[in-house]
């Protein structure tokens, strides 16, 4: 190959790189505006650890916290959810009684994908990438439905058939929602992000493997 096709292609590589890092940046930019603009921090924290928070800081939200959100959840689901919101807890938040309206704002697809780009960006460091990854396992399935129980609290979708409890967000769908490496953190240590937990606290009850075990099935549930 030519030395001046060579340099065309690597100067064709370096401003598309350009490029994308550019529109990506503008894209959280204007997210983090849109978010501002739209009051989002009014029903959803984005400062964190919790660990620093009170039940009155939770109770004063109508919205889960979003300042681990990058770490949470998958981009794409976001940024189809803002576009088309859709019920994730059969419940409203901090309540055991009202059914959730299905009542969140619906972005536009550009803004949508904007404001996904900024959550995405908001990440927390006791979130390790790697840790685990989605796996239909035989253990974590034991521990899900046998040894804990999980589907007491949390709607799942086996075979078909939807069933299980109200007071927890749905597993339905978790797949694509739920980055596993969080679902894993979250039950190694859930007062870092919520300063009033629902759920059992694991520790002691599962070790280290079960947990990561739990984390990898809740992770491919579809």
């Amino acid at each position: 190959m030519r030395v001046g096709s060579l340099l065309s292609i690597a100067a064709s590589v370096f401003l598309s790189s350009v490029l994308f890092a550019s529109s990506s940046g503008a894209g959280v930019a204007e997210g983090k505006k849109a978010f501002q603009v739209k009051k989002c921090a009014a029903c959803h924290q984005i400062e964190g650890p919790a660990r620093e928070k009170t039940i009155q800081d939770q109770l004063a939200r109508k919205g889960p916290e979003l300042w681990y959100a990058g770490s949470k959840f998958k981009p794409e689901f976001l940024k189809n959810w803002l576009a088309n919101p859709k019920p994730i807890r059969p419940l409203e938040y901090n309540s055991l009684t009202k059914k959730n309206a299905g009542d969140h704002v619906r972005l536009a697809a550009s803004e949508a994908a904007d404001m996904a780009g900024y959550l995405m960006s908001l990440k927390s460091a006791d979130v390790k990438e790697g840790a685990v990854q989605p796996k239909d396992n035989p253990k974590g399935r034991a521990i899900f439905i046998k040894k804990q129980a999980c589907y007491g609290c949390h709607e799942v979708t086996v075979r078909g058939n939807t069933a299980g409890g109200l007071s927890g967000p749905t597993l339905t769908g978790a797949s694509a929602r739920l980055n596993p490496d969080w679902i894993y953190a979250y039950l190694v240590n859930p007062r870092v992000f919520k300063p009033v937990k629902d759920m059992p606290n694991y520790a002691g009850i599962l070790n280290d493997q079960e947990m990561k075990d739990l984390a990898a099935y809740i992770g491919s549930l579809n």
